[in-house]
């Protein structure tokens, strides 16, 4: 098809298989296309689980859903039932679905009647039909027509439509392009009508990436928005899946990764996270076998601070990431959605699965996928380990998307330039901040680190273009990010964050200090190896950093406010032998004191 869809409310279900030994395999009819749910159905031969929603192809209502209905609970029992029984057991654990499905309902105006829905914002907003009073001006250029011959329609969503289109005139004339159509009528509340001019604003400010779709200009005219794009007609990532029989090779499965991880990985420096990351939405330049992948639909896509959580729910239920049900997350959640791409890349079935929505978010928060079941006993254990990563349900302890470009399972077979990444400028504003015994920590855990971890390391120093000396100040930081900026950065506040690094004004940063200041600990955290760098960082912190400290001096180095109970929050921090740090103490100090801890022992 090779053209770009709007997917407003993307919490769906593809069709699926169920194969003989109960492993799912993806399977596409129809248009290719996650969001008409009438292309969804399950097996003729599966019982029916519910009825079915805008949203949810799979929803099954909560019991609970009769208390809002205009039925008795005895028209909708059978004749032997006992009116009001649901009432004599309790009530099942609330669905997340039925949380998701309220608030994208909301989103895009469909809230119907005897729906529960959640407040969020003004209730004006919703249920008006065509959006009346809204304004849907977005200052786009008018003359579409003019430059443009509409072409053949080539993909429809729940929110637009996607037309092959001409242009008419200049040097270009006759070249395709795609067209995403969006009528006005659709956009019927103002988060719409902001979705689709931060798209374009997305897309107008995220240039110079080959394996991003290409953007020309957004149009409009008092009936849609027309969005003009690069035509890919090579087909969506995965119509390619299905027809290698579901799954890839370990080395073409890489040749797929490398590309969506170097443009996510620009992305999230630029402050921009796409929120529906999905085989659905890669698409090649061409049939070539060995065409370029492009990145498209950023129509939930967002920007984010570097230190700023974004809670609101979007996104395709069979990739969604842990943190984004639990309302809280920023760009960890994208990489979740790569790491379950690449384990139906490398298996051909899901990691996560169910009959229902609520089975599917279930799975996500509490399952672990399944790495026994063929063909897993026969890929590489680089490959198990870096899918692993990739779906840590801890975001802290998830790899970046430049982290998983460093990957031995990648960098041992291709010669990758890992790219910049705006993690270690997060970790480093913690280090500056940070007390001098944990730095002294931070630095005894550094001498640990192996040499696949040193080689992400030494990679971003690099990128830092360090002086003659080998050491780096805040010039040589401001300047790597101006070189690597678009204007999505600017708009993400990067040049804030930089300020918080104003400290390297004053002084220089050596390689070793860099160490100590870019790792992460959580992550480190993650690997089975903990403990050996745990221990072995703390007999080197005993020799060089360890010393004999007051509990009332620790408090006041980790910056502990005078009401905090110190002796019960610190009493096992150190050594009642001789007041040095225990070990107990080194490794809560690594990871510094948190509030919960705090509100914990209170």
């Amino acid at each position: 098809m090779g053209a770009c869809t709007s997917k407003p409310s993307n919490f769906s279900v593809d069709d699926i298989t169920v194969a003989g030994d109960g492993a799912t395999f993806p399977v596409k009819s129809g248009p290719s296309n996650d969001d008409d749910v009438n292309s969804h159905q399950t097996k003729k031969d599966e019982p029916s689980v519910g009825k079915k929603s805008p949203f949810f192809p799979f929803y099954s209502p909560s019991p609970a859903h009769y208390l809002f209905s205009k039925k008795s609970p005895a028209t909708n029992a059978s004749s032997n039932s006992t009116p009001m029984r649901f009432f004599k057991r309790p009530f099942p654990p609330p669905s997340p679905a039925k949380h998701i499905r309220s608030l994208l309902a909301r989103r895009h105006g469909t809230v119907k009647p005897n729906e529960s829905a959640i407040p969020e914002g003004n209730e004006s907003e919703v249920g008006d039909g065509g959006g009346a009073g809204l304004d849907k001006s977005f200052g786009f250029s008018k003359n579409f027509v003019n430059k443009y011959e509409m072409g053949v329609e080539v993909g429809r969503g729940h929110f637009g439509y996607t037309c092959k289109a001409k242009f008419k005139k200049g040097e270009v004339k006759g070249q395709e392009v795609a067209v995403k159509v969006i009528p006005k009528s659709k956009m019927t509340t103002a988060i719409a009508i902001e979705d689709v001019r931060r798209e374009v604003k997305i897309l107008r400010a995220l240039t110079g990436h080959n394996n991003l779709v290409k953007f020309y200009d957004a149009y409009e005219d008092p009936n849609n928005v027309y969005i003009v794009m690069e035509l890919c007609e090579g087909g969506e990532l995965l119509d390619r899946i299905l027809s290698r029989g579901g799954k890839y090779t370990e080395d073409d499965a890489k040749s797929v990764m490398i590309q969506i991880l170097k443009v996510v990985a620009f992305c999230h420096l630029q402050g921009v996270v796409h929120r529906d990351l999905k085989p659905e939405n890669f698409l090649f330049t061409s049939k070539d076998e060995n065409a370029q992948l492009k990145a498209i639909d950023f129509g939930l896509s967002d920007f984010v601070k570097p230190d700023e959580r974004l809670n609101d729910i979007v996104g395709s239920a069979y990739y969604v990431a842990p943190e984004v049900l639990h309302r809280s997350y920023s760009t960890e959640a994208d990489v979740w959605s790569i790491g379950v791409i690449a384990y139906i890349l490398l298996c051909g079935s899901r990691p996560f699965w169910a009959r229902t929505e609520s089975g599917i978010f279930r799975a996500v928060l509490k399952a672990d996928p399944s790495f026994d079941e063929q063909p897993w006993p026969t890929l590489s254990s680089e490959a198990k380990d870096f899918v692993k990563r990739l779906l840590n349900k801890d975001p802290r302890k998830r790899m970046t998307a430049a982290q998983a470009l460093g990957h031995p399972w990648i960098k041992n077979s291709h010669n990758m330039e890992v790219p910049l990444d705006i993690l270690i400028f997060k970790l480093m504003k913690a280090y500056m901040r940070s007390s001098a015994l944990r730095k002294a920590a931070l630095r005894a855990l550094s001498k640990t680190l192996t040499v696949d971890e040193l080689f992400y390391l030494k990679e971003q120093f690099a990128l830092l273009e360090p002086n003659k000396n080998g050491t780096i100040s805040f010039n040589n930081i401001k300047t790597a990010l101006m070189k690597h900026a678009t204007d999505a950065m600017k708009e993400a506040r990067m040049h804030d964050f930089l300020a918080s690094l104003n400290a390297l004004q004053y002084r220089r940063m050596d390689f070793e200090e860099f160490c100590a200041a870019a790792l992460s600990v959580h992550q480190l955290e993650a690997l089975d190896r903990w403990e050996q760098h745990a221990r072995c960082a703390y007999e080197i912190f005993e020799k060089e950093g360890n010393r004999a400290i007051m509990i009332e001096e620790l408090a006041s180095e980790l910056g502990l406010s005078p009401s905090v109970p110190v002796h019960a929050v610190l009493h096992d921090w150190l050594r009642h032998t001789d007041g040095k740090l225990s070990f107990l103490g080194f490794a809560k100090l690594l990871h510094g004191v948190s509030s919960r801890s705090i509100t914990k022992v209170q």
